[in-house]
């Protein structure tokens, strides 16, 4: 008889470990509730600690017949769980610290965007006021080079105007001098014939 029982008890155990998933991941306890564990996979097993709410633990096996789940918690204790009690996803406790980290992050990033933005708009204020500067000087030099050609053009103007000038005392020149020229050529044409003596003609006395 107590051999059957034996046998009956070891079969047991080992259907009870053959239907174990024995894949280790990692698990949470649920947010809302510190629970109890127990030594076995089943409310009839006694309770043998506490496991804090949000804590992770590493997950050993579980039992589909009584759906709990072997469990390795912080403390290296083995334990069993009821397996609604665990979450696949991070806790708060976890997830809090891990966001307010990213918050951190992005926050440092959005500083350092701000200022290497600010740092950035001074550039372009500079080169564009430096910009303005330049313009300004290029304006200044076309007004000034403007003006330079407006004195050339009056000097221009101003030559032409002397040079008409010359140019028309000149040709009064010329024309006093063919007509003084002239005049005395007309009047050693009148006069001349008048101062040569004529041959007096012998045929005329005779």
């Amino acid at each position: 008889m107590k051999k059957i029982i034996f046998a009956g008890c070891l079969l047991l155990t080992l259907g009870q470990t053959v239907t174990l998933a024995h894949a280790e991941t990692t698990r949470y306890i649920s947010d809302d509730l510190s629970t109890w564990v127990r030594s076995g996979p089943g409310n009839q097993y006694r309770l043998v600690g506490q496991v804090n709410a949000g804590e992770a633990v590493t997950l050993l096996s579980t039992n589909p017949e009584t759906h709990y789940a072997q469990i390795r918690d912080q403390q290296g204790r083995t334990t069993w769980i009821p397996e609604s009690q665990l979450n696949d996803n991070p806790s708060f406790k976890v997830r809090v610290p891990q966001l307010e980290q990213q918050v951190k992050t992005l926050s440092d990033k959005l500083a350092n965007i701000d200022t290497s933005w600010n740092q950035r708009t001074a550039e372009m204020q500079q080169k564009v006021a430096g910009s303005d500067g330049a313009i300004n000087q290029l304006k200044e030099e076309n007004q000034r080079l403007k003006n330079a050609l407006i004195v050339a053009q009056k000097k221009v103007d101003a030559a032409n105007v002397q040079l008409d000038d010359k140019q028309r005392a000149i040709i009064m020149q010329w024309f006093l001098y063919g007509g003084g020229v002239l005049g005395i050529g007309l009047l050693f044409g009148l006069f001349l014939p008048h101062m040569i003596p004529r041959r007096k003609n012998k045929n005329r006395w005779m």
